[in-house]
């Protein structure tokens, strides 16, 4: 059966290469903002570049976040976040000293970096995960497996258990997340070669 998959857009950026990418494996893709065509998803993806602050703010004018409660909290519909848009799944950030969405018990700081020379902020680039628990959203994709970064705040999670991968830099931070029907990385899959595709194919087919 073709999945339905809405991409929402909550003027975050970044919307334009994900919907290419999931175009690309063959999916049903809209992109929108629509309460209507959000409840009729199957799948939905939460992509975003750009300010913490912003992003809840634009999700807060367009009157998404009870419809995003109602759908993944109360209807359990999987969700994947993908950067900024998994960083707002948390209880609040440094960036912008706003509250998110509150679906994980973390919180999101800025990288504080002793070795600037040799670690850069933003961390931009390819980096390794390492996968601390069984989740079908890695299916095919073996630890260390090498992603696509560029952020310059990290994910803080207070639950162990809501962390899905960490990666190093200078010092270890939450690379990806899951808890129930609710995913986050922090990485671009779509930004990630074949690996990238493969983690995306999978959410989809969850």
């Amino acid at each position: 059966m073709l999945k339905n998959i809405v991409i929402i857009d909550y003027g975050a950026g970044n919307h334009f290469s994900v919907h290419k990418k999931l175009n690309r494996l063959g999916y049903n893709v809209t992109t929108s903002n629509d309460f209507e065509t959000i409840k009729n998803a199957d799948k939905l993806v939460m992509p975003g570049v750009g300010h913490f602050g912003k992003a809840m703010g634009n999700l807060k004018q367009l009157n998404l976040i009870d419809v995003l409660n109602e759908e993944v909290l109360e209807k359990k519909k999987p969700i994947l976040g993908i950067c900024l848009g998994m960083q707002i799944m948390a209880n609040s950030s440094e960036e912008g000293n706003v509250k998110g969405l509150n679906w994980f018990d973390a919180t999101v700081e800025k990288f504080k970096i002793n070795n600037q020379l040799l670690h850069k902020v933003p961390h931009t680039g390819w980096n390794q995960i390492n996968i601390n628990k069984e989740s079908k959203l890695l299916n095919n994709v073996p630890n260390n497996s090498e992603f696509y970064f560029v952020h310059s705040y990290y994910f803080k999670c207070n639950n162990q258990s809501d962390i899905l991968c960490e990666t190093q830099y200078e010092s270890k931070f939450v690379s990806a997340i899951e808890k129930n029907n609710i995913y986050g990385t922090q990485f671009h899959p779509e930004k990630s070669h074949n690996i990238g595709m493969q983690l995306l194919k999978n959410f989809i087919e969850l």
